[in-house]
C-alpha cells in the first residue's frame, strides 16, 4: 500500500520490473490517456491495490485489509509506506491508534523519513519530534533503518513473533533523491521538473552503478538492471 501516493512513480517503476505491464509504458507517465497517473489509481494501473494520494488514506485501508486477514484467519501480511510529511494529517494518528488496538501484528509500516514535504523542510512546517517514541507510544514495536540499509531492511519486514501482538514500524531515515547527488541538494525536489541538465546528470549516475555492479556484464539479471532501466524510461523526453 503507497498510502503517499505522490511516490507513484517509484511504484510503477517496480510494477514495470515485476512484469505488471512493459517497461516502455513507463514514458506515458501522466500524459493524457496513460494508466500511470501521477497518483497511482487502482482503476487504471494492473497491480495497484488502492487509489492513493489524498494523504493519510492509505494507512486508514492498510488497517483495514490487516483486520480482515486477521477476521478472516489467513496468513497475508501487509505492508504500507506513508511519508513523513503525511504525518501532519491526523488521520494518520487515527489509524495508528486502530491498528494498535486491534493488535495487527500483520501489518508493517514504513515511514519515508526525508526531512522534507512539498512546501519545505519539516521542521520548519510541522515538526515531528522523536518519531520512535510517539509511535511507542501508540503501542507499535518502532525501529529506525538507514533508509539505503538493504541489510537492515529485510531484517525489519521479517514476521513479528506471533506472542508479539504489536504492529510494526520502520522509520526509514532517507534523503530525497538519495544515490543522485544533484537531487540531494535540492530542497524542491518534491515537485520537480527534469531539465536536460538534471536528466544528463541522472544518467551519468545510472552509467556509474552500471560500472560498479557490472550490471553490464549480467544482462539476463532483470532484477539488478531493473531499475537502472526504469530510470531511464522515465528519464526519456516527452514524444
Amino acid at each position: 500500500m503507497l498510502s503517499k501516493g505522490h511516490a507513484g512513480p517509484a511504484l510503477y517503476s517496480t510494477l514495470a520490473i515485476k512484469g505488471y505491464f512493459p517497461m516502455e509504458e513507463l514514458s506515458t507517465l501522466n500524459h493524457n490517456g496513460t494508466r500511470l497517473p501521477s497518483h497511482p489509481d487502482r482503476l487504471k494501473t494492473r497491480g495497484v491495490d488502492a487509489t492513493t494520494g489524498s494523504l493519510g488514506q492509505g494507512i486508514s485501508i492498510a488497517g483495514g485489509m490487516a483486520l480482515s486477514h486477521k477476521l478472516a484467519g489467513r496468513p497475508n501480511r501487509v505492508f504500507c509506506i506513508v511519508g513523513d510529511g503525511e504525518l501532519n494529517e491526523g488521520q494518520c494518528w487515527e489509524a495508528f491508534q486502530f491498528i494498535a488496538h486491534h493488535r495487527l501484528n500483520n501489518l508493517t509500516v514504513f515511514v519515508d523519513w526525508n526531512k522534507l514535504q512539498l512546501d519545505g523542510a519539516l521542521d520548519e512546517i510541522i515538526r515531528a519530534f522523536n518519531l520512535e517514541e510517539k509511535f511507542r507510544a501508540f503501542g507499535f514495536d518502532a525501529i529506525t533503518v538507514k533508509g539505503d540499509d538493504i541489510v537492515g531492511l529485510l531484517e525489519a519486514v521479517q514476521p513479528v513473533p506471533a506472542a508479539d501482538a504489536r504492529p510494526r514500524v520502520v522509520i526509514l531515515d532517507s534523503i530525497k533523491g538519495q544515490g543522485v547527488p544533484y537531487l540531494e541538494q535540492l530542497s524542491n525536489s518534491h515537485h520537480l521538473r527534469l531539465t536536460d541538465e538534471m536528466t544528463a546528470a541522472l544518467n551519468e549516475t545510472i552509467r556509474q552503478l552500471e560500472a560498479a555492479h557490472e550490471l553490464t556484464s549480467h544482462p539476463q539479471d532483470k532484477r539488478r538492471r531493473g531499475n537502472a532501466q526504469s530510470v531511464r524510461w522515465l528519464c526519456r523526453p516527452a514524444d
